[in-house]
């Protein structure tokens, strides 16, 4: 009997490190570095594969490989068997086209170990002959994928998505088979394609051998990455064993081990650069969003300097009518006055209302109840199973927090909701931390610790069905309910 598990998945990859002597400066004549604008940056498209737990099997089992769209043709088998925590992987292939026919950055087949967290290992080269291949490797996972793809050198560190072959369960395949889809990160040939376009081609003999044509592939795809800025030691090795490869002297056993040197450190310098790249990239978003935490923080200053000269001018007015009061003398007039003061106290207070009701509903959706007004923020607001507010819902609530520190007197309770996944303790718990991170981020805008409790209701109180997406993205929200004197009246369609 076989059990489906489907598992989200975060993208993650191991760097494989060539373990070589340090060589000497690179000389001056060594093929300059592609330019940043001609690299069009690292991108990834998301792919899947069934990874099998063979945790479970007692004894050797078989599974078989079929081809994908790019190759249907292609097929494989392996043998699986796990001893002492380590899986002994024997596979066959047939039908395997020329790797060249998937595109130009192309020239051999990797076979891939994928684990159920989206992990992809570089297990080894396919050495094909006549469309057949054979190969023998361990995988110490206790549950994995198989899968084959075509890429530009042997010591690629992350799939390409020109996926050839994916491991399926066969008629042969023993014994009780877990099956979970590992969701992965592949890079696009077209990565590989625009940074040998921008990289210088090699001048070297057309004839060569492949591991000599895999390092000058993998040499020139680093520099038109733009290695030369982001991993200039790492490239400066693999052009140095890539120049010693080409010469002549060393004989042909110490040329292919010096041209495979030379592809794991362009490898290595790859890595390095994409990471610099998107570090770079992760920087500037951050700057971009500091900048506009900074501008929403000075509006809010601005508005609550004009809400304090208001409420300046308000009280001057109320002590001229306190003044008016105590001069009054009859009784009479002192009723009045007393009467007249009521009823602007009244006007005030709805005015405070309605005035709070239009600022807060300019910014998110806002309702009044008898409980008072109820400001509710729902879709993305936090990182899935985390309390951490994302940028835009800070934002939102920095301009929240303005409005509200300028008002005294006002009583906020920010109330955590979650959808129907996951364990009611698990849902109490993650809206209970909901809650307070908002209640914290409001606190450090300026609004008064004292004024300001949170508090979490789990998956209880939907608004919406939890049995669609988007009823669930409406339930997982926070709200804060406003209150004070003048905002706990019935709303205008209560009775």
């Amino acid at each position: 009997m076989k059990s489906y598990l489907t598992i989200p998945l975060a993208s993650a990859f191991l760097l494989a490190q060539a373990q070589v002597p340090a060589p000497a400066p690179i000389p001056a004549s060594a093929p300059a570095m592609a330019s940043a604008q001609a690299d069009p940056g690292p991108a990834m498209v998301q792919g899947s594969v069934e990874a099998i737990n063979y945790r479970l099997l007692t004894s050797a089992t078989r599974i078989d490989f079929q081809g994908t769209g790019l190759a249907p043709e292609a097929m494989g088998r392996a043998k699986v068997k796990t001893s002492d925590a380590v899986s002994t992987i024997k596979a066959k292939f047939a039908h395997l086209p020329d790797a060249t026919a998937f595109g130009s950055a192309c020239l051999t087949y990797v076979l891939w170990g994928v684990s159920p967290e989206g992990r992809a290992t570089n297990l080894g080269e396919l050495q094909v002959r006549k469309g057949k291949a054979h190969i023998k490797v361990t995988e110490q996972l206790p549950a994995f994928g198989l899968m084959v793809t075509a890429e530009p050198h042997f010591a690629v560190t992350r799939p390409s998505d020109a996926v050839v072959l994916k491991n399926a369960i066969g008629r042969k395949t023993a014994g009780k088979v877990e099956l979970v889809e590992a969701k992965l990160e592949l890079m696009p040939q077209k990565q590989y394609v625009a940074s040998l376009a921008a990289a210088p081609a090699p001048a070297g003999n057309a004839g060569a051998g492949m591991p000599m044509l895999q390092a000058r592939q993998a040499v020139r795809i680093a520099q038109g990455a733009g290695a030369g800025s982001y991993a200039k030691e790492a490239l400066g090795k693999a052009e140095l064993y890539l120049q010693q490869s080409e010469a002549d002297e060393g004989g042909g056993k110490n040329r292919v081990m010096t041209a495979r040197s030379a592809t794991q450190s362009a490898e290595e310098a790859l890595v390095l650069t994409l990471r610099g790249r998107q570090a770079e990239q992760d920087a500037a978003t951050a700057r971009m969003t500091q900048a506009k935490l900074e501008e929403a923080r000075l509006e809010a200053a601005r508005a609550a300097e004009a809400k304090e000269e208001a409420l300046k001018q308000a009280q001057s007015s109320q002590q001229e009518k306190e003044d008016a009061v105590r001069q009054a003398q009859s009784s009479q007039q002192e009723k009045e006055d007393a009467v007249k003061l009521a009823q602007s106290s009244q006007q005030e207070n709805e005015g405070l209302r309605s005035r709070l009701m239009a600022q807060l509903s300019g910014i998110l959706q806002t309702k009044a109840t008898a409980r008072g007004l109820i400001v509710s923020m729902s879709g993305v607001l936090f990182k899935t199973g985390q309390a951490t507010l994302v940028p835009a819902a800070r934002e939102k609530l920095a301009k929240v927090a303005g409005i509200l520190a300028s008002h005294k007197g006002l009583r906020i309770e920010a109330d955590g909701f979650t959808d129907s996944t996951g364990t009611a303790q698990l849902n109490e718990r993650l809206s209970e931390s909901r809650a307070q991170a908002a209640r914290d981020f409001l606190v450090r805008q300026g609004v008064s610790p004292d004024a300001i409790v949170s508090r979490g209701f789990g998956e209880d109180r939907p608004i919406a069905d939890n049995s669609t997406a988007a009823g669930r993205q409406e339930n997982r929200r926070v709200e804060l309910v406003v209150s004070g004197e003048g905002l706990t009246a019935p709303a205008p369609d209560q009775p």
